[in-house]
C-alpha cells in the first residue's frame, strides 16, 4: 500500500513539473501582414471583381518564416506566421482593392453570389527578405473579363529596404503587397473605364495614375520601392 501511494505521489509530482516546464518554455513569436490604412468604400455600387485563384510559391506555403541569406539560400527562423500566409495575403489584397477601386464587391474565388465583371488571377513566385537582404516580391497576374477572355497580363518585381529586424522585414513585405494591390487596381480601373459603355449595372471606376517605371540599372544597394513592371 505504501509503495502504491509513493508511486501515485511520484506520478502526480512529475505531471505538475511537466506542466510547469511547458509554461516556462519560450513561445515562438507570431507575425501578421499589415494591411495598411484603408478607407472603406462608401458606395453601394461598383465593379464586381473576383480575386483569385491566388497562387503562392511552394516555399511560402508553411507556417515558419524563412530568411533569405546573402548566398541566396533560405533558412528557417523561430518565428511563425499567425495563421495561413495565403489567406492573409488574399484578405490584404481584397481590402486594398476594395478601398482603391471604391467598390464593396471584391470577392474571393471561394465566395458565391454576384456574377463578376472581371477576374484577377494572381501568382506570387517570391516574397521574402533577410537580415542583409531587402524584401523582394515577384508577382504575375492575368485580368479576365466576365466572359473569361484575357484582357491584360503583367509581371511585377519590387524591392523594399528595411532595418534588419524581423518585424521590420514583415512590414517591408506588407508594403510590397500594398504596392502590388496598387498596380492591380490600376489595371482594373483602366479595364472598367474601357468596358463601361458595354457593361450594365456597374459604375465606372475613376482612373488611377500609373507610376512611371524607370529603366532599371544595376544598383550597388537596393533602392526603396524600386519596381519593374513587364507587360506581355
Amino acid at each position: 500500500m505504501m509503495l502504491l501511494r509513493s508511486y501515485r505521489l511520484l506520478l502526480l509530482l512529475s505531471m505538475v513539473l511537466g506542466v510547469a516546464g511547458c509554461s516556462l518554455l519560450p513561445q515562438a513569436p507570431l507575425y501578421q501582414l499589415d494591411g495598411g490604412t484603408l478607407k472603406a468604400p462608401s458606395a453601394r455600387t461598383g465593379v464586381v471583381l473576383l480575386l483569385g485563384p491566388l497562387t503562392l510559391a511552394q516555399y511560402l506555403q508553411r507556417e515558419v518564416i524563412l530568411q533569405r541569406q546573402t548566398d541566396g539560400s533560405l533558412t528557417e527562423t523561430d518565428a511563425h506566421w499567425a495563421g495561413s500566409l495565403q489567406e492573409d495575403i488574399d484578405h490584404l489584397l481584397q481590402r486594398q482593392l476594395a478601398s482603391r477601386l471604391h467598390t464593396p464587391y471584391v470577392l474571393s474565388t471561394a465566395s458565391s453570389g454576384l456574377p463578376a465583371d472581371a477576374q484577377l488571377l494572381v501568382t506570387i513566385s517570391r516574397l521574402d527578405s533577410g537580415p542583409q537582404q531587402p524584401a523582394v516580391l515577384h508577382a504575375q497576374w492575368r485580368l479576365l473579363d466576365k466572359n473569361g477572355q484575357l484582357r491584360e497580363q503583367r509581371l511585377l518585381q519590387l524591392e523594399q529596404t528595411h532595418s534588419d529586424s524581423l518585424a521590420s522585414q514583415v512590414q517591408a513585405q506588407s508594403r510590397l503587397l500594398q504596392q502590388l494591390a496598387e498596380q492591380l487596381a490600376v489595371d482594373v480601373s483602366e479595364f472598367s473605364r474601357q468596358s463601361a459603355g458595354n457593361a450594365s449595372g456597374t459604375r465606372p471606376v475613376p482612373p488611377l495614375p500609373r507610376k512611371s517605371v524607370p529603366t532599371p540599372k544595376p544598383p550597388t544597394t537596393p533602392a526603396t520601392g524600386a519596381a519593374e513592371v513587364y507587360r506581355f
